[in-house]
């Protein structure tokens, strides 16, 4: 296999070099820089590659070589706190090499080679291991980093010790081949897995308006399309602070680079509920701002996949964002017509859906090889132009996704948050779930957020009937059911995310709200029935106070006062 020739011609990140013979999808360096690429097409002796970084200046004559390995990820102990490019460069190094703006054709090693890990095997000289197995932990900030038997190797333990080693000293030797800490894994290959299970576990959020109404299972996909300012980034980082999942891995994928700013500034700054130390000693952060090479943001949702892989593995449960999946088609859209491919719908290549459940795809619970449960969540920002959910990216994630929470600028413009629309968004987990929110929250959770739903439903009926002739002419009845919906709206679904205690609701706090929200209900069609006057049944003072309880410090003995308040004054009303 030849690994030297010659750049034949170039179209911005797209270059045609003859000479090399590679295999498709292996690691090229091109030009006098030595810029990396990636084969993507090969036509005879022409070999297509497209180019991670600016090719500008680069010209035909130029010397490509090829490595003759795929595009591979460092995977070992250090990727938690870091910062990496769409290729796993890891950006704190470069800026420290050349300040804030990075030159072409440097790179730096994903993992550090001067950092010492104390290693502690689990394992002893003679035993038996197998791939996946763990060999060895090491303390990686809060989390529990377990050392892996690599894949393709297995035997008898030769030699293992403990110790103080780098990611690249050799901790162990099986079966005559020596094992380091650092692993390569190809980014476009999944991480094989033993079984998969049925996603019929939730993903706790602490939102409520998800947890309730829409619930995400661990190892599902979810999508968030919604147009500029309807809430995505703050979703996600709700998602990131709160959900029951160990490891979050958040890749910005193409976004504005003051936003990725706020990202890389912020979550440093965001205090983990769980530990009380910084969010960011369990994150992997991938930024890939917009003004980056295109190709390198067709690489960085891989990168993060794969390294979201590795730590599923250890049997964690991990959380990735994907903001946003729209900037990657579009990566893909751009590659695409430089190639001179069939386009799709509007430009898009036509395998974009194929790509695009690849990527959803390798979300999912499982038994890892090791033996541990593990899981990957995916949640997928969309950006669709001029907030149109019927542009393909949108349309086709729907197809492969099972949960939609549709932000609304709507909602936004009436300033309730979370901009979630309960009349458009849905889970296809709920009938999964349903078990185990009736054996773990309560047994009537699921009927209970069933009634929630047909109410709101309901609402959105009575509203046209409103909007021609007037709440007044409504009978009683209907007035009470639109009092309730408001107070399904305002007070359960609506959600602070800036309010100490309102950002996070425990599932146990949600079933109690929607409860006493049922309770208010039966208590008023009650009250209708003995003669009570509507007014004095829709503004008893009990809630108004339930309204200010959900921020309240001690919001829980705070909800039982509201009950009791309740059943005083309607008691006092004669029901």
């Amino acid at each position: 296999m030849s690994t030297k020739g010659v750049i034949y011609r170039v179209a911005g990140p797209v270059v045609t070099a003859t000479g090399i013979s590679p295999r498709m999808y292996d690691v090229v360096h091109v030009g006098d820089e030595q810029l990396m690429g990636e084969v993507i097409k090969i036509v005879g002796d022409y070999s297509i590659i497209q180019v991670y970084e600016d090719t500008s200046g680069v010209k035909p004559g130029e010397p490509v070589s090829n490595t003759g390995r795929p595009l591979a990820v460092e995977l070992g102990p250090g990727l938690l706190t870091s910062v990496y490019d769409g290729i796993q460069r890891p950006l704190p190094v470069l800026r420290d090499k050349m300040g804030d703006f990075i030159f072409r054709g440097v790179s730096a090693p994903g993992l550090s080679r001067e950092t010492k890990w104390d290693f502690t095997p689990v394992v002893s000289k003679g035993d038996e291991v197998s791939p996946g197995q763990t060999l060895g932990t090491v303390m990686e900030g809060p989390m529990v980093h377990k050392i892996m038997v690599p894949v393709g190797v297995k035997g008898k333990v030769d030699k293992i010790e403990a110790g103080s080693f780098t990611v690249v000293d050799t901790i162990a030797v099986i079966d005559g081949k020596e094992v380091q800490m650092l692993q390569y894994w190809p980014v476009r290959l999944p991480r094989p897995v033993r079984e998969k299970y049925q996603p019929d576990i939730p993903l706790i959020t602490g939102q409520r308006v998800l947890d309730t109404m829409f619930p995400l299972a661990k190892g599902g996909a979810a999508a968030i399309p919604g147009a500029f300012g309807t809430g995505k980034t703050v979703t996600q980082q709700q998602l990131a602070k709160h959900s029951d999942a160990e490891i979050v891995v958040y890749i910005g994928c193409g976004e504005r680079g003051n936003e990725m700013t706020e990202v890389l500034t912020e979550f440093p700054e965001l205090e983990d509920p769980k530990t009380g130390e910084p969010l960011m000693k369990r994150t992997v952060l991938i930024a890939n701002t917009s003004n980056m090479p295109v190709a390198a943001r067709e690489a960085s949702v891989y990168t993060g996949m794969t390294i979201a892989e590795y730590y599923r593995d250890m049997g964690y449960n991990v959380s990735l964002m994907a903001d946003s999946t729209s900037r990657w088609a579009e990566a893909m859209r751009e590659i695409s017509s430089r190639l001179e491919e069939m386009p799709g719908e509007e430009g898009y290549p036509a395998y974009l859906a194929g790509r695009l459940s690849e990527f959803y795809e390798r979300a999912c619970r499982a038994m890892t090889l090791g033996g541990d449960d593990g899981s990957i969540s995916v949640i997928g920002a969309v950006s669709p132009p001029g907030g149109d959910l019927s542009e393909p990216v949108t349309q086709n994630t729907l197809r492969i996704v099972r949960v939609f929470w549709a932000l609304d600028t709507k909602l936004r413009e009436r300033r309730h948050f979370p901009t979630i629309n309960w009349l458009t968004s849905y889970s296809m987990y709920d009938k999964q779930l349903r078990s185990w929110y009736a054996s773990n929250v309560a047994s009537d959770f699921p009927a209970l957020k069933e009634w929630a739903m047909l109410t709101l439903q309901k609402e959105s009926e009575l509203q046209e009937i409103v909007q021609m002739v007037g709440s007044d002419a409504l009978p009683d009845e209907q007035k009470i059911s639109l009092e309730v919906s408001k107070m399904i709206r305002e007070i359960f679904l609506q959600q602070n995310a800036y309010h100490p205690v309102d950002t996070y609701c425990p599932i146990e706090r949600q079933y109690v709200m929607l409860k006493l929200i049922k309770k208010y209900s039966d208590l008023a069609i009650k009250a209708l029935e003995v003669g009570v006057q509507v007014n004095k049944v829709a503004y008893i003072p009990a809630r108004q106070r339930f309204q200010q309880a959900k921020y309240e410090e001690t919001v829980d003995e705070e909800l039982k006062a509201v009950e009791a308040d309740m059943d005083k004054q309607f008691a006092e009303l004669g029901v």
